[in-house]
């Protein structure tokens, strides 16, 4: 069923690699117009003209989810340049896997980074383009984690669970008070996935690498395209029905 997403203006944050790349592009081959937001602005404008490249419409912005003024900013420039939103995809993520032994100012400073992106980062995407998707009934997709459940043990990260945690609860108490308003609101629980933000850590830890593998009944680690067509399901009317749930994309890991 290709164009499950036309006439939708999508804005995918974190879009300029990993897993926010591959929604973006996928959002594309199934209709939508993509605004892509990045803090790395040139990551996102080269995925914006590969998209433009195939025949897609795209934009794309530099954009600090942490700022809230320029999340401000940034949808009124949207609004006058590209149209009125009806997709928000909150990808915008870090990962620090640093447990809460180590020397006090860096475990500080995770804490403060992760929360800052991973969470009041979507608080502030999302509150930037309310007004633009309470007028077009739209949908908002935020990728949680397998972390939104459990802890990852090896290696530690409590700031990056916490901040996992606390979209699956946004998600929830958001799908309550915009369902009246016609607005949807979803999240994505990835498994472990292969991404630039996680090149170190594979590369580093090996172990850990096999941990996640063997607790997964697929027997393999994702890819950012795994996460596409839960994502495009969520934006699309195929889930006319589905708010405040969580599709995990996880390999089965948390069936284990």
């Amino acid at each position: 069923m290709p164009g499950l997403l036309k006439e939708h203006i999508a804005v995918v944050t974190g879009a300029g690699s990993g897993i926010g790349r591959a929604i973006a592009l996928g959002y594309a081959r199934e209709g939508a117009e993509v605004v892509l937001l990045d803090i790395n602005g040139k990551a996102a404008e080269d995925a914006a003209q590969e998209i433009r490249d195939a025949g897609g419409a795209a934009a794309s912005f530099a954009l600090d989810v942490t700022r809230h003024e320029d999340c401000v900013a940034i949808a009124k420039r949207v609004a006058e340049q590209v149209g009125p939103v009806s997709i928000l995809v909150n990808n915008a993520g870090i990962a620090r896997r640093n447990g809460m032994l180590g020397a006090t100012d860096a475990v500080i400073k995770d804490w403060q980074d992760v929360i800052a992106i991973n969470l009041t980062g979507v608080f502030n995407a999302t509150q930037a383009f309310l007004e633009s998707l309470r007028a077009t009934k739209g949908r908002i997709v935020n990728i949680g984690s397998i972390q939104s459940f459990v802890h990852i043990r090896q290696p530690s990260s409590p700031a990056y669970t916490a901040s996992k945690h606390g979209v699956l609860g946004f998600t929830k108490a958001l799908a309550v008070e915009l369902g009246k308003h016609g607005v949807r609101v979803n999240a994505i629980g990835p498994g472990f996935i292969e991404t630039p933000l996680n090149a170190g850590t594979r590369a580093n830890n090996p172990d850990a690498v096999k941990m996640f593998i063997d607790h997964t009944p697929l027997g393999r680690a994702g890819k950012p395209e795994d996460i596409v067509g839960p994502a495009i399901f969520l934006a699309s009317d195929l889930s006319a029905y589905v708010t405040g749930s969580i599709v995990m994309a996880d390999g089965g890991y948390r069936a284990v």
